[in-house]
């Protein structure tokens, strides 16, 4: 028997310190004006050096699973999509099962860059529908302040750190919510644009590597920005298609918060008013993984996105990566 996924419940963390655009001035060569221009970003939230991936995933999903009707017990398996865990390994899922007192189901990664929350949906929605799972916790979560360059005026100003999670239910028949389909691609080919070069048995930890700064994100602006408006809206394209939809019947676009430039460029290819798109990145700035669960929740918590409302989950990063999800709230 098949079954049918929905979400339960979404729920965020942040770190408390807040770096804003006038703090970054004092940093590296740059202005207020123009990062708001280029990016639509003010202030980021930063982890304090003893933070770790894990410490913000746990809250987000006490924040999910409080929101929800869910019982803790009732959780059943925890997929982490995240480039910048606690550790290689043990895997941060691993990690916030044990800070949540649970134990004796599967917990793991998912690595895909910014599409990570995308792709660990995907997943979850799988274990689901075929009925081995009832309640899978889904976290994205980055902490890309500890991996970034900030002699790098133009991509120190970018990111910030977070959490968001969500409960992946199974459905009952009465349900209204579901994940109606869900879309995520790949291509390797392209994966030089945006890379982490150092720190994995490519280019391991070396004096060498530390001092290139090979261990921060590198990435091409420009060709990462084309690709991102044309693959976000080839995915979401896609699903509409398959689904017999338009976007005039979707409520609210919650697309991946990392360039407000290329949110407005993909509103405007796929014809839909900014009025119908979630953004919150003035607050937060390119959390990765995070940036969907974290929109998503806000938007939910201020009683934007209702029970019943059509939404469109879409992104883009690292791998290349992209991926969109169609779902019912």
């Amino acid at each position: 028997m098949m079954h049918h996924a929905k979400f339960s419940a979404f729920g965020s963390f942040a770190p408390k310190k807040i770096l804003n655009n006038f703090d970054l001035e004092k940093i590296v060569d740059t202005t207020d004006e123009w990062i708001r221009t280029r990016t639509g970003m003010f202030e980021r939230h930063i982890c304090s050096p003893e933070e770790a991936a894990s410490d913000l995933a746990t809250q987000a999903a006490i924040n999910a699973i409080e929101a929800s009707s869910v019982k803790y017990k009732d959780i059943d398996m925890i997929i982490c999509a995240t480039i910048s865990g606690d550790h290689p390994f043990p895997s941060t899922a691993c990690i916030v099962q044990h800070r949540l007192g649970m134990k004796g189901f599967p917990a793991m990664d998912v690595s895909a860059g910014c599409t990570g929350f995308v792709y660990a949906v995907e997943t979850a929605r799988q274990f689901v529908e075929n009925g081995t799972r009832q309640n899978v916790l889904v976290i994205g979560v980055d902490i890309l302040t500890k991996i970034t360059n900030w002699q790098d005026r133009n991509t120190c100003v970018l990111f910030g750190d977070g959490a968001g999670a969500t409960i992946l239910s199974r459905a009952s028949s009465s349900d209204i919510s579901r994940i109606i389909d869900v879309e995520i691609v790949a291509d390797g080919s392209q994966g030089e644009l945006l890379i982490q070069q150092a720190g994995g048995s490519r280019n391991p930890a070396s004096h060498e590597t530390v001092d290139k700064n090979l261990h921060t994100v590198y990435m091409e602006g420009n060709k990462i920005y084309k690709n991102a408006i044309k693959s976000m809206y080839s995915s979401s394209d896609e699903l509409l298609r398959r689904n017999h939809l338009s976007t005039q019947d979707v409520d609210w676009i919650i697309p991946h918060q990392a360039n407000l430039r290329i949110i407005e460029g993909l509103a405007d290819k796929m014809k839909v008013p900014m009025s119908k798109v979630i953004v919150n990145i003035e607050k937060y700035g390119n959390t990765s993984s995070a940036t969907i669960p974290i929109a998503t929740d806000e938007a939910i918590r201020n009683k934007k996105i209702r029970r019943g409302d059509i939404i469109l989950l879409t992104s883009f990063g690292a791998g290349l990566t992209w991926g969109s999800i169609l779902a019912r709230y």
